[in-house]
């Protein structure tokens, strides 16, 4: 109900937390305007979108400054690039609800794993964080990511793993689900014979977006697809088409829109804003 898509059911989130994930040459070399957290307050406000979401420190260096303008997502967990690639897939709890709320956060964020050998220990942890946000009136929002031991690369966007992953953040108690756009790949043997046998429909991606409405308590929450690596614009308008035709309620987009200049994010944010409208 915040900036220009309030009350369409549609919402536009800014993500920063690729710093922790990637680092800050990969993240904001590209622009290095986006090192100051304050740039990325002001970015999503003058959009018009409908929050932004950063890990604790991020959110500290600016929570005074833009206290009331936008609200912001307490991203509590995040992985980084400076692991051995034999660690387990997981993420570190790097913050509280009571930091969500000392700072005026609308909501927490959480990253979950499916597919993990980690992805038990995660579910406990965001169970019990999320009894904490409920009782203390802070919404809870779940990035679930297919990734680790039981799925390939392409299983990790594949349309049965991603509609299993909305599936269980919804049953996890999410209020808001954060799952990437999928393939046609059908990874699981099981899964496929039932794919197959009730046509399910995913030769497009408004079609597998709308399944992964299904899978989201037949739209009863809320899901925005991420944006992924940085790619063209029309690229970036052809996903928010697939996801605004499929019943999708709209993208968190970080790298797409903060790795580029100013002027050309706020273009490309307002024709996205455009697109969600129906224009």
């Amino acid at each position: 109900m915040t900036g220009q898509l309030a009350g369409t059911g549609k919402m536009i989130i800014l993500p920063v937390d690729q710093g922790f994930e990637h680092g800050p040459a990969r993240s904001f070399a590209p622009n290095p305007a986006g090192y100051d957290p304050h740039y990325h307050y002001q970015l999503a406000i003058d959009a018009g979108l409908n929050a932004y979401a950063a890990p604790l420190g991020a959110l500290e260096a600016g929570a005074d400054t833009f206290a009331g303008q936008i609200p912001t997502i307490l991203k509590v967990n995040s992985a980084n690039s400076l692991m051995s690639g034999t660690a387990g897939k997981n993420q570190a709890i790097t913050a509280t609800v009571d930091d969500a709320l000392r700072l005026g956060c609308a909501a927490i964020g959480f990253t979950v794993y499916p597919g993990s050998d980690m992805a038990l220990d995660m579910f406990e942890e965001i169970s019990a964080m999320r009894q904490e946000a409920a009782a203390k009136g802070v919404a809870t929002v779940i990035w679930s990511y297919p990734r680790g031991e039981a799925v390939s690369k392409d299983g990790e966007t594949a349309i049965d793993i991603a509609a299993y992953a909305a599936h269980i953040a919804a049953l996890l108690g999410a209020h808001i689900i954060k799952i990437k756009l999928s393939t046609d790949h059908l990874e699981l043997g099981e899964a496929k014979k039932v794919y197959e046998d009730k046509k399910i429909a995913i030769a497009s991606q408004a079609e597998r977006v709308k399944h992964c409405m299904d899978a989201s308590f037949a739209g009863r929450r809320l899901v925005v697809f991420s944006g992924g690596a940085a790619k063209g614009a029309d690229a970036v308008y052809d996903d928010a088409i697939a996801i605004r035709d499929g019943g999708g309620n709209g993208s968190i987009i970080g790298r797409n829109s903060f790795q580029r200049s100013r002027n050309d994010a706020l273009e490309m944010l307002q024709k996205l804003v455009d697109i969600y409208k129906g224009k």
